[in-house]
């Protein structure tokens, strides 16, 4: 989340034309916590029941937890980019994002 926070400018144009949202199976009080306390400048929102985590088959094989999952929907509505899992260490991972963003304008 720090690297989506560190690169929200460039990767995210700053949010215009741009809504992220990260997904989470911590409660709403932890991410609100979470999100405060780091300053991201993005949505936040929980999924403690993993119902979108299974939605978009993100859920570990373990059905307990999730995986780094990334999905970039496009203004239709449609899945345009899915990373999974998402290697967020890996610094091209954010140069192909910043890409298909720059595609969907």
């Amino acid at each position: 989340m720090h690297a989506y926070r560190d690169q929200y400018a460039q990767t995210f144009n700053l949010g215009r034309g741009v809504v992220l949202i990260a997904i989470s199976a911590d409660s709403v009080e932890e991410l609100a916590a979470w999100a405060r306390d780091d300053e991201f400048p993005f949505l936040m929102a929980s999924d403690a029941n993993l119902e979108a985590a299974r939605a978009y088959g993100a859920v570990h094989s373990s059905g307990r937890v999730t995986n780094r999952s990334l999905f970039v929907i496009g203004p239709d509505g449609r899945i345009a980019y899915t990373a999974t899992p998402f290697r967020e260490v890996d610094p091209t991972a954010y140069e192909e994002l910043a890409a298909v963003i720059d595609r969907l304008d």
